[in-house]
């Protein structure tokens, strides 16, 4: 019996040879007579699992020893809080700027403001004219030569993929288009990481929730330069304090041993499927496809900008909202899964992540265009 198609925005699907191939080692992995639920995280067998997964990870995002890479817990939104704690005091004036382009980095911007001198730099809240379209708030993103950062800031922040609003940045900007040398990109890229090649270079820290495209909940991954760690404020607890994590190889404290070895699963199929490049062609049809039917259609609609709408979560409603329980019913009938928008937006949201086949959205499609039919 084959599986429904699952478009949760997060937890979201997984690749079905993983689940098949933690299934088989749940109780015995590789002939050590444990599950990795059992083991210490300082014994052997751990140690290889963690070291695997960080250097998969390493050679799928192309970064050297020059960052470290961390499997820490609490998530993205944990890091709102830990990221201030450990770089607002790179320079004295603990001071930080974010770009506000949806609800994710309103809610960075929001928590970043308990622990020291935070600005907006940029921000979509308000109606914006692109030719002769009038688009709304959080349906765009400002041109970066419209960010305001300041020079005595410790860090930039942005969302590069907003799942709720469905906004991504297509390019991430470098210094020199900020009009400042020393002030690092700090990026969450929870909900697009690992599904095309990124800039990491461009970057002085990136963080992502696993549960969209690199694994369960329960793991997050923050890949950041070196010369960004040991500067934590002294309220930061040690155990959230990256100095502390990266020394010890994400091991300061019990780690999410679990989920790493998942997310570890995770990173080998991805290489096995060509890796990111090849992840950012087969999303690039999974979502021309979608947003080709949307706009087709005179009964949906997206309302983001075209030029920055995410390729890993499209949002869209139907001409009459009345008919969205309608609808919604009628897909889980057809074994298309948790296409409920966030209650904050309404509509409908397809989140189409790495996991998701093509044969998924095809059917999503044939799904939308049969209803229209019936309904339209």
């Amino acid at each position: 019996m084959s599986r429904p198609y699952n478009f949760s925005a997060g937890p979201a699907a997984m690749p079905e040879s993983v689940l098949r191939q933690a299934a088989a080692e749940m109780l015995d992995w590789h002939g050590s007579g444990m599950s990795v639920m059992e083991m210490s995280h300082r014994g052997r067998e751990f140690g290889q699992i963690c070291t695997e997964a960080e250097d998969d990870l390493r050679a799928l995002l192309g970064v050297n020893d020059d960052y470290a890479v961390m499997f820490m817990q609490g998530g993205a939104t944990a890091e709102n809080a830990i990221i201030p704690l450990n770089l607002i005091a790179l320079k004295p004036e603990q001071a930080a700027d974010y770009v506000l382009t949806g609800s994710w980095s309103r809610k960075s911007f929001k928590e970043a403001k308990r622990y020291g001198d935070i600005e907006v730099a940029a921000g979509a809240e308000h109606e914006r004219r692109f030719g002769d379209v009038e688009q709304a708030p959080y349906t765009w993103v400002p041109p970066v030569a419209e960010w305001r950062v300041r020079p005595e800031s410790s860090y930039v922040h942005f969302c590069s993929n907003e799942t709720i609003d469905g906004v991504e940045f297509v390019e991430w900007p470098e210094a020199a288009e900020l009009g400042v040398d020393d002030v690092p990109l700090v990026v969450d890229a929870s909900s697009h990481f690992l599904s095309r090649p990124l800039p990491m270079e461009r970057a002085g820290l990136v963080y992502a929730g696993a549960q969209k495209n690199a694994g369960p909940a329960g793991v997050t991954i923050v890949v950041a330069r070196r010369d960004l760690l040991g500067h934590a404020l002294p309220v930061c607890p040690s155990a959230f304090d990256y100095a502390n994590v990266a020394r010890e190889s994400s091991r300061f404290n019990t780690p999410p041993s679990y989920a790493i070895y998942m997310a570890g699963l995770v990173f080998k199929w991805v290489r096995e499927q060509g890796g990111l490049a090849a992840m950012a062609s087969l999303n690039e049809a999974k979502a021309r496809l979608l947003y080709d039917a949307i706009d087709a259609s005179g009964f949906y609609r997206n309302r983001i900008e075209p030029s920055v709408r995410s390729r890993m979560n499209v949002p869209f409603t139907l001409a009459d909202d009345a008919l969205n329980d309608v609808f919604l019913k009628g897909a889980t009938a057809a074994g298309l899964l948790a296409l409920k928008g966030h209650k904050s937006v309404g509509g409908m949201r397809a989140s189409i992540y790495n996991a998701m086949p093509l044969e998924g959205v095809r059917a999503l499609v044939d799904y939308m265009q049969a209803f229209e039919k019936q309904y339209g």
